[in-house]
């Protein structure tokens, strides 16, 4: 599994300081994200050039036929890299294709058909400190942060194996 990670250390430290967070706050700060600046995101992740739409989908499909607490499981386990089989097919996709793919999981918790952050859901003062300062992030900056954040998740695919 390869992914480029980019030279900008604004953005480095943006990405570690988000890994620093537990699994759920790192969800929850996903979450909180998509809901501020999601607007501006639409068009860039599904719209991007070397996403596949299609493969995308096809993964969300598959996690959002799930329970909701499956659902929860599978998004824990992309961050913490638990070699399952969805989290090896994930592993799989390219950088961009698995934005759109964490994209299709915010829409999906907008409109009900995956697990939501629960309403009463407030962010701690180090995940709201990040937030603010990742807001304050050109567009393109905010982009290149996400696509950084989400590649290296998931699992290796494995020589012989079942994706």
């Amino acid at each position: 599994m390869t992914y480029t990670q980019t030279g900008d250390p604004t953005i480095r430290q943006h990405v570690e300081a988000w890994r620093q967070l537990d699994v759920d706050e790192q969800l929850g700060l996903f979450w909180f994200i998509y809901e501020e600046i999601g607007n501006s995101i639409t068009p860039a992740a599904p719209g991007a050039s070397t996403a596949s739409s299609e493969i995308a989908e096809g993964l969300f499909n598959q996690v959002q036929e799930l329970s909701q607490e499956q659902q929860l499981q599978i998004q824990r386990d992309l961050i913490n890299k638990v070699d399952t089989q969805i989290s090896r097919q994930y592993g799989s996709l390219g950088d961009t294709t698995k934005l759109l793919f964490w994209y299709l999981l915010s829409q999906g918790m907008d409109n009900g058909t995956i697990i939501g952050v629960p309403s009463d859901y407030q962010l701690s003062s180090g995940s709201q400190a990040l937030f603010s300062r990742i807001q304050a992030l050109p567009f393109e900056q905010q982009i290149t942060l996400f696509r950084d954040y989400v590649a290296p998740m998931g699992a290796e695919a494995k020589p012989g194996a079942e994706i």
